[in-house]
């Protein structure tokens, strides 16, 4: 891929997975109202993301499995005291694909139960099951 111009052509088979600390979606925070002006889901950043996503062709990999209007999270602050009962979270976490391997995506799951481990991450995991 040395040549790779940034865009996805119609055969590439790639998969970007990372904390990309944007909540795209109204549905990808705990609030939509409260926190448009906070860093994560601002309208430019939503717009944005959005934007590259479809410019690139990605395939949203979480959004696929938990459509919207369901609400997904994959990060809770430390600041709230009960994690689980506030539910104060955003989905800073994304998988995406190439339109290719669209169809080689099996399930998708955010592993909460490590979000209340001893010293955990305010991130939970991201699992996703695909055939190669």
């Amino acid at each position: 891929m040395s040549n790779w111009s940034g865009k996805l052509k119609k055969d590439d088979k790639c998969i970007l997975v990372g904390d990309l600390n944007i909540a795209p979606l109204e549905n990808d925070v705990w609030s939509h109202k409260q926190l448009l002006k906070i860093v994560s889901h601002t309208p430019l950043e939503c717009e944005t993301m959005i934007k590259l996503m479809e410019q690139h062709n990605w395939f949203d990999v979480m959004r696929h499995f938990v459509p919207e209007p369901e609400r997904l999270y994959s990060w809770w602050s430390y600041r709230a005291k009960d994690w689980k009962t506030s539910n104060k979270g955003r989905r800073l976490d994304h998988i995406w694909c190439s339109q290719t391997l669209k169809d080689n995506m099996k399930s998708m799951q955010v592993l909460e139960d490590a979000r209340g481990w001893v010293k955990p991450s305010d991130h939970a995991p991201v699992m996703v099951d695909m055939e190669i």
